[in-house]
């Protein structure tokens, strides 16, 4: 129940401890106009070099960016890589006197050659060998340290050789010293005997740890269900109590345990525009989650971060006056009728199903965002029918609603699964749904299509009209009644903290002042 500002404000009380492969990422761009005589490949006339924190060590720069306190250990080398390395996360807000310098040890570094936008060719460079084990012995002591007065500790583990055996199983020993732990790595499953607190797996990462697990080839054509499908083994594998698959272009599942899948939606971008996206959305979902989100707004807020990154060319990070931005209100969020119909007509003739559902949305709370991010699996768009205050009044009484129509309408867009949102000030959107001529009508609770006055104009307009649960106990009428139910000397303050329910749920929920339509798969 904090607003968003408060919610983005604390994350500079955070102090967050990070571990992990620090890699230098590198670009040389320039232009290329002919081909080289050696062999049938572009040459590039050099123009431009420039550098940047990568992998964990890019995690630790976003971390920062977004105002936390940021320890950082990892192992570089002596060499010039390492040098520029250090140098880099000076710059970022990091700093590099937590690094462990090897000697003799090679700087794991990417170098990335591009004419103009396009990326030509990508040089790996990586120390083969393994860390020796007083170096090994040291990283983990320095964690351990780090650790103990740490908010949030956060593992990002690319494989390439700092958090060893050893390491794991020392930290298995300190677990219950540290309140959140969150582990973004190629391979989870070493980590489960962590016991981590989330874990953050893309779907290349995900159907390797399932593999051994899962009779059934992964579907890349219906990766979401794929996702929901196989929870259960997921929580096996990991050990985690919260489980974010990233899906690229599919946005990102939240699986908690005893509580519906949430997913979160994204516009695609061009592969080669996504590098480091994956960092930015490990930070914030930890920060998030560190300063006291529910699980599927710190999700919204990683989505957010990780937005803001793939707009950009090459390995970036999102800094928390963007991210305020991009989780601002939208200056226009309520579409009237006539934009609405013609707008629904660009998304029929690109073959998208249109989803229409409507009600008050007064407070937000659990119950709307799993409600309606269950609606959005109905088809490619969802439109959103918003009682306006009037109506509220005439349906709750002269006391409703705690938030006026702009507000509610703002939180309701802040949201990922929602496309569109009209108002009306009757009794029933039936005026909207002649409008929207809508595939799917989706209303929640304990009704039957014949109930319902509005079915048979859906049905008329050759619509189908669908009735989902909503979970137990959650309304804005009974959150409200708790409140009013409080001894007199709180009830102002409770009531004008519920007045910012709304706000809250908004922590991560990127609002879109104009957002284009998800394209439908083929």
């Amino acid at each position: 129940m904090r607003s968003l500002s408060s919610l983005l404000d604390a994350i500079a009380d955070v102090q967050l401890a990070i571990a992990g492969d620090a890699v230098l990422d590198a670009w040389l761009s320039g232009t290329s106009e002919r081909l080289c005589r050696e062999a049938p490949v572009p040459a590039v006339r050099v123009e431009h070099r420039a550098a940047a924190p990568g992998g964990a060590a890019n995690t630790a720069a976003n971390a920062a960016a977004l105002g936390a306190r940021v320890r950082f250990a990892a192992v570089v080398g002596d060499d010039d890589d390492g040098a520029t390395l250090r140098a880099a996360l000076a710059a970022a807000g990091v700093s590099p006197d937590d690094l462990l310098v090897a000697p003799g040890r090679r700087t794991t570094a990417k170098r990335r050659i591009l004419a103009g936008d396009q990326m030509l060719a990508r040089l790996d460079e990586v120390d083969g060998h393994p860390l020796p084990p007083p170096l090994q012995e040291l990283l983990a002591t320095r964690i351990e340290r780090f650790g103990r007065t740490a908010d949030a500790v956060l593992f990002a583990d690319y494989g390439l050789g700092a958090l060893t055996a050893m390491a794991r199983q020392r930290l298995v020993g300190r677990r219950n010293d540290w309140p959140l732990v969150v582990v973004d790595a190629h391979d989870l499953r070493p980590w489960r005997p962590v016991r981590p607190s989330a874990v953050t797996p893309n779907w290349e990462e995900l159907c390797y740890l399932l593999d051994p697990l899962v009779d059934e080839t992964p579907d890349p054509a219906d990766r979401v269900g794929w996702v929901e499908r196989h929870a259960d083994e997921l929580f096996t594998a990991t050990g985690a109590g919260l489980v974010v698959v990233t899906l690229d272009r599919d946005g990102a599942v939240l699986l908690e345990r005893d509580r519906p899948p949430h997913r979160a939606y994204v516009q695609p971008v061009a592969k080669g525009r996504t590098t480091g996206a994956g960092d930015s959305f490990a930070a914030a979902f930890t920060l998030a989650l560190a300063v006291g989100a529910d699980p599927t707004s710190a999700l919204e807020v990683a989505v957010a971060a990780a937005t803001v990154v793939v707009n950009t060319v090459g390995t970036d990070v999102c800094e928390l006056e963007t991210l305020r931005g991009s989780l601002g209100l939208a200056e226009r969020t309520i579409i009237s009728a006539d934009e609405l119909a013609a707008t629904l007509r660009r998304h029929r003739r690109a073959g998208r199903r249109i989803v229409f559902t409507n009600g008050c949305f007064d407070v937000l709370h659990r119950g709307h965002v799993s409600y309606l991010n269950e609606a959005k699996r109905h088809g490619d768009v969802l439109v959103v029918a918003l009682n306006g205050d009037a109506s509220v009044r005439a349906l709750k009484g002269p006391d409703r609603p705690v938030n006026g129509a702009e507000d509610r309408a703002a939180v309701l867009a802040a949201l990922s699964c929602v496309d569109h949102i009209a108002l009306f000030d009757e009794d029933s959107p039936r005026r909207l749904l002649e409008v929207v001529q809508p595939d799917v009508y989706v209303k929640g609770g304990d009704y039957t299509p014949e109930m319902l006055p509005e079915t048979p104009i859906v049905r008329r307009l050759g619509g189908e009209v669908r009735i989902l649960g909503y979970l137990a106990d959650h309304s804005s009428s009974r959150i409200i009644e708790r409140i009013r139910g409080t001894d007199d000397a709180s009830a102002a303050a409770q009531v004008a903290q519920a007045a910012q329910v709304a706000q809250a749920a908004q922590a991560a929920q990127p609002a879109r002042p104009a957002r284009p339509a998800r394209p439908v798969a083929p």
